[in-house]
């Protein structure tokens, strides 16, 4: 919880500490927080050092993280009581400043709601394990599927035929992934070992979960075409509950709401006991994605597959050190 409702560094340094928790693709975390004290203004920067070439040639992935790291950054505002007014790619021209968050916007309405969900950002982990059989209550459905409008995006639990759709388009995708030396590299590249170093970023071995030998759930390997030993095997479950999101439009601001509401959807999730993974393999393959919409509705641009269930919890994944994604100013 936030202790410091001034706003003197420290409290700076702690609302990005509790921004940073979000998730990105592979762990990247591509961010980058600049304060301005005379201001009051935290901007968001995408930090393009850590994109992936092979896996998101657009930065559509990227934009996701950072608009997770930006709702989190809300979140934790709102519960300090801080009226905050955001605004999306305020300089067009410069790709990279993604967007400004004033915190003493004493005309803007507080977000009571996500306030709420600030004990969920640091409880919200990825979770590549089994989930339990059991349906997601229609109550619980809902409020997630209005989390994703309350950020301009759309939320849709997938049918049963669509869920096979997408599940036989994941499969495709991760044997894409397979036969591809550039993609294997990369993923590699965002991999640590952790036995033998201290990650900061990437996806440590521990985080990997077990191989699976049984079941329809989507779960990236991130071990690739290697064999860890030790690492044990399970059966995961026959029906997963996969969920899409979807954006009216597909550019770098769409990219960033879908990224809000995707953590505006994981962290109501975290409060109702769901635990939850990402289903992206199809999402990085540009001829594969445009296939993943229901074609009842036929219309909306998918970021975003969702698994969600009830299960464990995945382990708690490395941080970069605050001072390494924000700068302070006078």
């Amino acid at each position: 919880m936030l202790a410091h409702p001034t706003l003197d560094d420290t409290a700076v340094r702690d609302l990005v500490a509790d921004a940073v928790t979000a998730p990105s693709m592979h762990n990247a975390q591509p961010w980058h927080f600049d304060y301005s004290r005379a201001n009051r203004t935290l901007t968001l920067s995408a930090d393009f050092d850590r994109a992936m070439p092979m896996a998101d040639p657009t930065t559509r992935g990227l934009h996701l993280g950072c608009g997770a790291a930006l709702l989190n950054l809300r979140t934790t505002a709102a519960h300090a009581g801080l009226r905050t007014k955001t605004t999306l790619l305020p300089a067009p021209h410069t790709p990279a400043l993604l967007a400004t968050v004033c915190l003493d916007a004493p005309h803007e309405a507080l977000d009571v709601g996500l306030s709420g969900l600030h004990r969920a950002l640091r409880e919200r982990r990825t979770s590549r394990y089994p989930f339990a059989e059991r349906r997601i209550p229609d109550s619980v459905r809902a409020a997630l599927v209005e989390a994703a409008a309350r950020e301009g995006a759309r939320l849709e639990f997938l049918t049963a035929w669509h869920r096979e759709a997408v599940l036989d388009l994941i499969v495709h995708a991760e044997g894409y992934d397979r036969m591809d030396d550039e993609r294997d590299a990369e993923q590699r590249s965002w991999t640590r070992d952790s036995s033998a170093e201290s990650p900061v970023d990437g996806v440590p071995d521990y985080a990997f979960g077990p191989v699976k030998y049984g079941g329809e759930a989507p779960v990236r390997n991130f071990a690739g075409r290697r064999s860890l030993p030790g690492r044990r095997y399970a059966a995961f479950e026959q029906q997963p509950q996969l969920a899409s999101l979807t954006t009216t439009r597909d550019g770098p601001a769409d990219w960033l709401r879908a990224g809000q509401a995707l953590e505006r959807v994981l962290l109501l999730a975290t409060s109702e006991g769901l635990v939850s993974s990402f289903a992206s393999q199809a999402l990085e393959w540009p001829d594969l994605r445009w296939l993943l919409r229901d074609p009842v509705h036929g219309t909306g641009n998918v970021q975003m597959i969702l698994r969600l269930g009830y299960g464990p919890q995945g382990p708690r994944t490395p941080r970069r050190p605050v001072d390494q994604v924000l700068t302070i100013t006078p």
